[in-house]
């Protein structure tokens, strides 16, 4: 035979046994592979969150961002305001500082509403005191002539005196949504999932001496302090708890027969057989 044909004839047969081998190790993969068992993978924790849904919309908050526009609708009851104030407030935070409590700003501005110092509106470990900043605002808001019946961006503007008035109007939807949610007009209208690593030790007491701070009622007196705020004054306290709940380590909160509970925060809140005393939120 011709040295060229067997070189060909060579290398075609180097080439079959490399096939053959490639071909059984391929097979063996894929029996190895067959015969792994699938991984057990541990769900994720969920994402701590806030799900607001009213007036047909849906809306998600980081806990801080809801526990913040809970206070700031609940001292809208304390000082028995309407809705249109809580949607001026919200409005106005949603442009300033998106609803958290951030310790800097523009100059010296500080806190939910971006409030000076040098201005005249307090101090500044007063102004981070969301409580204390948001009855400042609705201090200086009601002294505004016909403030409910303004275009929202204009009455935020006349509080404010801001370099840009007309950018408080793109949030005005999205507060009317979530004032009809934390002003408790629309019930269970919201739950949150909490980090579980950063759970405050249960301190109830401690959650029904600050919800009577933000409210100006006991949570245990609901029905016998009138309102003119739109919604529900129960409810309002209600989701103040729920959004509340990893500062103050509570594990249920309960209004009329309805219940949030820590372990099923995703569903949200359950009809209960054991439901609340009538007029009362029980934070537990």
């Amino acid at each position: 035979m011709p040295r060229k044909l067997r070189r060909v004839s060579a290398f075609f047969k180097i080439l079959t046994i490399l096939t053959l081998v490639c071909g059984a190790l391929v097979a063996g993969g894929i029996y190895v592979m067959r015969s792994i068992k699938p991984l057990e993978v541990e769900p994720e924790e969920p994402a701590a969150a806030c799900t607001v849904t009213a007036s047909g919309d849906t809306d998600v908050l980081d806990p801080e961002q809801a526990a913040n526009a809970a206070t700031i609708g609940g001292v809208a009851f304390a000082r028995d305001l309407p809705e249109d104030a809580v949607v001026i407030a919200y409005a106005t935070v949603w442009q300033e500082s998106k609803f958290f409590n951030i310790d800097y700003g523009d100059r010296d501005s500080v806190g939910l509403f971006q409030q000076r110092p040098s201005k005249g509106w307090g101090e500044t470990d007063q102004l981070l005191d969301p409580v204390y900043a948001t009855g400042a605002f609705y201090e200086s808001l009601v002294e505004i002539s016909g403030y409910e019946q303004m275009p929202v961006y204009e009455a935020a503007q006349a509080v404010q005196a801001s370099a840009d008035g007309f950018a408080y109007d793109q949030h005005e939807q999205r507060s009317r949504v979530m004032a009809s949610a934390f002003t408790g007009a629309e019930g269970a209208a919201m739950t949150c999932v909490h980090d579980p690593e950063g759970y405050a030790d249960p301190d109830p007491d401690a959650a029904r001496t600050e919800i009577t701070r933000v409210f100006g009622v006991e949570p245990t007196a609901v029905a016998a302090a009138g309102r003119r705020t739109t919604g529900d004054l129960g409810w309002a306290m209600a989701l103040w708890a729920v959004a509340n709940a990893g500062e103050y380590g509570l594990t249920q909160v309960t209004y009329d027969d309805q219940r949030w509970t820590l372990d099923n925060a995703e569903e949200g809140w359950a009809t209960v057989p054991d439901a609340a005393p009538a007029g009362e939120v029980v934070l537990e």
